[in-house]
């Protein structure tokens, strides 16, 4: 599992000009799938990121984590993490899970966050041709792999 992690001042996905989900201070999470990814792999990333200190304290340090400071999450499935551009010029997704797998792990993941935290969920559409717009905050941008 591969995720881009951005603290953001605000986020929103769109899906033939409607709004599938937004969100105000917190952090929008760009999702990629491997194909030897489980459950596992998805309750560790939600417990990790639930709980990781990238937002700033009283003392401006990086010290609270989206939990502590009330923000939200906007999850969004991104396959392309898996793009492998090493030979030739088109890249190669072998290494992402297909959709009949990858499908039911992002829903997992969006049901897991319900489960262990108390933040607002939101989420693009699986599949879907997508346009994701954000105001980072800092920039503070982190990849997690599991």
């Amino acid at each position: 599992m591969k995720i881009v992690i951005q603290r953001v001042k605000r986020a929103s996905v769109t899906i033939n000009n409607s709004i599938s989900g937004e969100i105000g201070h917190g952090l929008l999470l760009l999702v990629g799938i491997h194909e030897s990814d489980t459950e596992k792999e998805v309750n560790w990333c939600c417990e990790k990121i639930s709980k990781l200190r990238i937002f700033e304290d009283q003392e401006n340090k990086m010290n609270r984590s989206v939990t502590d400071v009330s923000g939200s999450l906007l999850v969004v499935s991104q396959f392309t993490l898996y793009g492998n551009a090493r030979k030739g010029t088109r890249p190669s997704y072998i290494e992402a899970a297909r959709p009949e797998k990858a499908e039911p792990l992002y829903d997992y993941m969006i049901d897991k966050f319900k489960k262990i935290t108390e933040l607002k969920i939101e989420s693009g559409q699986f599949g879907a041709m997508m346009e994701v717009e954000l105001i980072n905050d800092g920039p503070v941008t982190l990849i997690l792999e599991k």
